[in-house]
């Protein structure tokens, strides 16, 4: 328990990945109707896939290549204004990435610093690596509790025997709400603390339903 005595949940994100922001839209639904509380974390698409490039589309391969931009304003905000400021910052990017349909742009990422209330001059490190190392560290600490056969999200909760249990997603679309987003968490954290528990999934056929 955290000193408020709710659950903490540790959710790690790209903000570039669509899914990603279902489960985080998700993930906010179930703090209204749960006693948990979100702690923000980055991981790194970029970061995940670089050692197998040669092994992906190229389309894919271009979107990566601009991934690095985003992750690096939100670890810089980090470092600079604190962890506190993830959330926020994150909701604001994802807002325009995907619920306006702005994309992975300059501009968009400039807009959700301004809606977020944060300096215009932290743009300046979408080309920067000066916390590059931050970034790889916040991205291991999460890939480290799941493995890398996963993508974004990983999301971390407390076991029965008070070891964090981490797993990749729930993937879902449209992101539940109230009783509908209760159910989901309750049902995740069951198999999630069951022993010897990896596994399920489907294929999916539809595009993320932002609402």
């Amino acid at each position: 328990m955290s000193d408020n005595g709710k659950t903490p949940v540790d959710f790690w994100f790209d903000p570039l990945c669509p899914w990603a922001w279902m489960t985080s839209r998700w993930m906010l639904e179930v703090e209204k109707v749960r006693d948990v509380e979100v702690r923000w974390h980055v991981m790194s698409l970029a970061v995940l896939n670089e050692n197998k490039l040669d092994e992906l589309p190229e389309e894919y391969r271009e979107i990566l290549s601009k991934a690095w931009g985003p992750v690096r304003v939100v670890i810089a905000a980090r470092e600079l204004h604190g962890p506190e400021v993830l959330g926020p910052l994150y909701t604001a990017i994802g807002t325009r990435f995907h619920n306006r349909g702005e994309g992975n742009t300059r501009e968009a990422l400039a807009g959700a610093l301004a809606d977020a209330g944060l300096p215009a001059e932290l743009i300046e490190y979408t080309d920067k690596d000066t916390y590059d190392t931050e970034l790889r560290a916040s991205h291991k600490e999460g890939i480290d509790k799941v493995g890398q056969d996963v993508g974004t999200p990983v999301i971390a909760v407390p076991g029965a025997d008070g070891e964090q249990i981490a797993f990749f997603g729930p993937v879902v679309t449209p992101a539940p709400k109230g009783e509908a987003a209760a159910r989901l968490w309750d049902g995740t954290l069951l198999v999630a603390s069951t022993p010897g528990f990896y596994e399920i999934k489907r294929t999916r056929d539809r595009d993320p339903v932002f609402d």
